[in-house]
């Protein structure tokens, strides 16, 4: 059994997601970062961090491909052009959309406010769209990769949702479709009722 700690607001969802897509056993403590017990397990302070078997693994990009890589599922095998693709579209994610909102994010109310630059967030919003647009130029079906999901669509599909709490819109209807039809996977709303229920 594994435990997440993490709280579902923070990217600890997609962790929380991808433990629903694989069905597997798992308990949740809704922690904030810097909290005594985040601080305990993790140097940084950060979220989420899974416990596996006593040992505290970090950051939301390794926990998930751990996972994937651990249960062989929704993910390429290691040492195949096919992962050196999906691992490429992961870190396309994660620089050009993550990247983007956690600036806009700590500019809006994460700094102090005196260290906010707010006049920062257009630009960053027109850069999102940008960089969406180039994601969907990337799609090869109704997933990233084709035909089945794989580490990254957790990735992107959250950063649309993200994107959309952000008020940052982009013209890119293939996209939006595709955020919906992420939204719509049973595991997602399991995901989104647990995090309801402990609010």
């Amino acid at each position: 059994m594994y435990e997440l700690i993490g709280s579902h607001t923070s990217r600890a969802f997609r962790v929380m997601w991808m433990l629903e897509e694989l069905e597997v056993d798992y308990t949740w403590a809704s922690e904030k970062p810097h909290s005594p017990r985040v601080r305990e397990l993790s140097r940084l302070g950060k979220i989420p961090i899974l416990m596996v078997n006593g040992e505290p693994l970090t950051d939301s990009a390794a926990i998930i491909q751990f996972l994937a890589d651990h249960h062989g599922r929704f993910t390429r095998p290691a040492g195949t052009i096919e992962r050196a693709r999906q691992d490429g579209l992961l870190h396309q994610v994660l620089d050009e959309l993550d990247a983007v909102l956690w600036v806009a994010a700590r500019h809006s109310f994460i700094l102090p406010e005196a260290m906010r630059v707010p006049e920062i967030k257009p630009s960053l919003a027109k850069e999102f769209a940008r960089n969406a647009q180039a994601l969907a130029d990337r799609m090869r079906g109704p997933f990233l990769m084709g035909e089945d999901m794989t580490v990254p669509d957790i990735f992107a599909a959250h950063c649309l949702n993200w994107a959309r709490a952000a008020k940052f819109e982009f013209d890119c209807p293939a996209l939006v479709d595709y955020g919906k039809r992420m939204r719509e996977r049973p595991a997602f709303q399991r995901a989104t009722e647990k995090g309801k229920a402990a609010a």
